[in-house]
Parts: structure tokens; C-alpha cells; sequence
């Protein structure tokens, strides 16, 4: 669960202005629908399956419709969406960084380092392409090339609040909760931190058997009824076999980061 979570939070979506062309063949432009934008993934997977076919150079639309998929747990279709989109627009970030998360989700971890590092340019590296690559070594187990790559980013984007959150979470994944603690407590503090991060700080610090502090975190940021639901999740992985030990199989015991 965690290793999907730090896959998850790696590269927002398309970001920046829209202009009705770009240089790299694709058109850009506001498609979606109000069903497109539904929290129901088959409603949302309709949708923008519709809107790709009207126009599969659509920026918008590849990535809607490969996210969409994704969330209907239908990998291999988003590869092929993302696949077709990096013919056209081979040194995209967006796209070069979605079609490695589609890949790394179905496991094709190796080809999906490939994407990113080729979609990369070695003289002006782009920290969202090297934040995605961290987290897919992360999701390799390959933690110390993870780190490598994170430390990379920040150097590029210093403060960036989506790198320290998924340094955080690979810190998480290895039970070293108080560099995790540390690395997502810097991201909450930049403005543009979200309520996903300040969650996955809320489920570190309860990982250290402060779960008292973790459910106040997660009442201040979120509607009622969205906390509770996150407690209820927080307890079962706090309380699980790999809390505040990191190793699977071992029980746990609370303890405070040093």
C-alpha cells in the first residue's frame, strides 16, 4: 500500500498554461466534462474514454483517459494509451512521466526507468522525471538509489513539497519514521503542500504509537466524515506487522523517533 501511495503522489497532472498547440503535436485545451471529473472511476472512464476518441492528440484526454483507466485497475490499456502518446510526443514530461507510473503499476518496473531517463535531458534534468524515477526505485525496493535521485531533485526544485513528500514516504517504507517525520513536516510547511501529504505525515507520526496526535492532525485538515475514514485506515496500518519496525512479519512496538 505504501509503495502505491508513493507512485501515486510523484508527478501532478498537466501543469502550466494551455495553448491550443505545442510543439510536440499534441493539442491542449479544457475537454473534460463534468463526468469526466466524477469521483466514479467507470463514470469518469467513459467519459474520457469519449473525449480521447474524438481526439487522441489531446493532451487533456491521454492523460485523463490513462488515469482513468488506471484507477479502474486497467493497466494494460493505459500503457497502451500512454505508449501511442509518446510517438507523437517523445519528450513530453507529462506524458513521458505517466506512461513510467502506468508501467511501473503493471510491474514493468525496468522498461518504465527507461521511459523516464530517456524523456529526461542529462545537461537541465526536470525534477518531476528524477522524483519519478526515485519512486520507482522505490517501488524496486532500490531505496539508497531512490534517495540518490530525490536528493537529485531537490537540488533542481529546492523545497518542492511533492520530493520531500515521497522522500518521506520512502523513508515510511523503510520504517525510518523519524527522517520521514522530518522530510514530510518540511513539505507541509511549503503553501502548496496538500491534504494528501499532510495525511501521509499524520500516518507517520502514528506509526510511532502517537496516534492521539495523528487523529487530531487529520480533524483539523479534513470534513468530518473523510477523517474518520482516514483514522479507521491509519489505525489498521499503524496496529499492522510493520508498524514502527519497517520489516514485515516482525511485531511492533511503539517508540518515538530519535
Amino acid at each position: 500500500l505504501l509503495a502505491v501511495i508513493a507512485i501515486a503522489l510523484t508527478v501532478s497532472g498537466c501543469t502550466g498554461a494551455r495553448t491550443a498547440n505545442n510543439a510536440n503535436g499534441l493539442t491542449t485545451g479544457s475537454i473534460a466534462s463534468g463526468s469526466a471529473r466524477s469521483a466514479d472511476p467507470v463514470t469518469a472512464a467513459h467519459a474520457w474514454s469519449q473525449a480521447y476518441e474524438r481526439n487522441p492528440r489531446d493532451k487533456e484526454a491521454i492523460l485523463g483517459y490513462a488515469q482513468a483507466l488506471r484507477s479502474n485497475n486497467q493497466l494494460a490499456q493505459a500503457v497502451e494509451v500512454l505508449s501511442r502518446a509518446t510517438l507523437t510526443a517523445p519528450r513530453d514530461f507529462d506524458i513521458a512521466s505517466a506512461y513510467g507510473k502506468a508501467l511501473a503499476a503493471n510491474g514493468q518496473f525496468d522498461q518504465a526507468l527507461k521511459v523516464i531517463r530517456a524523456a529526461n535531458s542529462p545537461t537541465s534534468p526536470d525534477w518531476r522525471l528524477t522524483s519519478a524515477e526515485a519512486a520507482i526505485h522505490d517501488q524496486m525496493g532500490n531505496h539508497t538509489q531512490a534517495r540518490a535521485a530525490y536528493s537529485t531533485a531537490l537540488r533542481i526544485a529546492p523545497g518542492e513539497p511533492m520530493v520531500l513528500n515521497n522522500l518521506g514516504l520512502s523513508y515510511m517504507l523503510t520504517g525510518e519514521y523519524a527522517q520521514a517525520e522530518a522530510a514530510l513536516k518540511q513539505a507541509t510547511a511549503h503553501p502548496r503542500a496538500d491534504e494528501r501529504i499532510r495525511a501521509n505525515l499524520a500516518l507517520v507520526i502514528a506509526l510511532t504509537g502517537r496516534m492521539a496526535e495523528a487523529e487530531a492532525l487529520l480533524r483539523r485538515d479534513l470534513p468530518a466524515d473523510r477523517a474518520e475514514a482516514n483514522i479507521v485506515l491509519i489505525r489498521g496500518l499503524a496496529s499492522g506487522p510493520t508498524a514502527t519496525t519497517g520489516v514485515p512479519g516482525k511485531p511492533a512496538t511503539a517508540r518515538s523517533p530519535s
